[in-house]
């Protein structure tokens, strides 16, 4: 059984610091984390014609704290408030989703966030995605804070999402054994079909590194990267190849409730450099920056 008490308390990214009181405003249930995530973070692609010049280097705001900080110095109040473009915070799926279980873990109630894929934003490609999971006291269950339960344009219950191979909602470690053990072509499974150099096994394989990270309450950056998700790694491809499947097995096997399989994620995790960023990853930033951010210090130092 995974530890509930650390789910249910602040990682230092879902701390909110000074903010806590406007998180703790929010209610839990999913249509008030909907409302008040997609009032404070607007999705830097889906709105970009919205966005101010500038306004896209919002994306690599990591911390909660900081997420909440700017918000509030572009628009004070409470975070479900009705807010125009220019003042929310260009984010992602990851800004909605580390939202959501901030407000949960305010509350006291479990919640992690899950990386993976999404095939119901567009139809015959899977976009990489962000999703929560809160403890219902039973099980976990998974929800997409960006999506709106009232609309009409997907066929699943957004507030507790089908789980497993095959659901709207895959995670990178289940889509990356579907394609080592059952050939499953992930070449429609990345960022965009116009970005194929951001599609495809190195991409999942890289995420399945990135779930690990959320799952142990590492809630970083989708560009952030280090140890063998670094672009230059010098580790061959077989052996990278292998890492993955037996990362990806453990997360399977901690999903189908082993409690030896999520006891080996976290030995591995806190022991093997490859997959623990440690102090510190390099952001890729979608922006075209690349930056050394330092986890401890709480900075970014771009080099570009």
């Amino acid at each position: 059984m995974p530890d509930l008490t650390a789910y249910a308390s602040h990682s230092p990214f879902t701390d909110p610091g000074a903010h806590a009181a406007l998180l703790a405003a929010v209610g839990t249930d999913p249509a008030a984390l909907h409302a008040a995530a997609c009032s404070t973070v607007v999705h830097y692609r889906a709105g970009a014609e919205r966005l101010t010049p500038g306004q896209d280097a919002d994306i690599d705001l990591r911390w909660l704290s900081d997420i909440l900080g700017e918000a509030q110095e572009r628009a004070a109040g409470p975070l479900d408030a009705a807010r125009a473009p220019a003042q929310q915070i260009a984010g992602c799926c990851r800004d909605h989703t580390l939202f959501a279980i901030g407000v949960l873990r305010e509350h006291g109630i479990p919640a992690r966030s899950r990386v993976g894929f999404a095939g119901y934003f567009r139809a015959g490609f899977h976009h990489d995605h962000v999703v929560g999971e809160r403890w219902d006291g039973s099980r976990w269950v998974r929800f997409d804070a960006e999506l709106n339960a009232a609309d009409d344009w997907f066929a699943f219950d957004s507030h507790d999402m089908p789980t497993g191979p095959g659901a709207p909602f895959e995670t990178a470690a289940e889509v990356w054994l579907a394609h080592r053990r059952d050939g499953l072509d992930v070449s429609t499974y990345g960022v965009d079909p116009s970005m194929p150099e951001l599609c495809g096994p190195a991409f999942v394989r890289g995420y399945v590194v990135t779930e690990l990270a959320h799952r142990q309450r590492d809630e970083l950056l989708l560009w952030d990267v280090w140890g063998d998700t670094l672009p230059e790694t010098p580790t061959p491809r077989d052996d990278l190849d292998r890492l993955a499947d037996e990362i990806a097995e453990l997360l399977v096997a901690a999903d189908g409730g082993s409690a030896d399989a999520e006891a080996e994620l976290e030995e591995r995790y806190a022991s093997d450099a490859r997959l623990h960023p440690g102090g510190g990853v390099v952001t890729l930033s979608p922006t075209g920056r690349v930056g050394d951010a330092d986890l401890v210090a709480k900075v970014n130092r771009w080099r570009s």
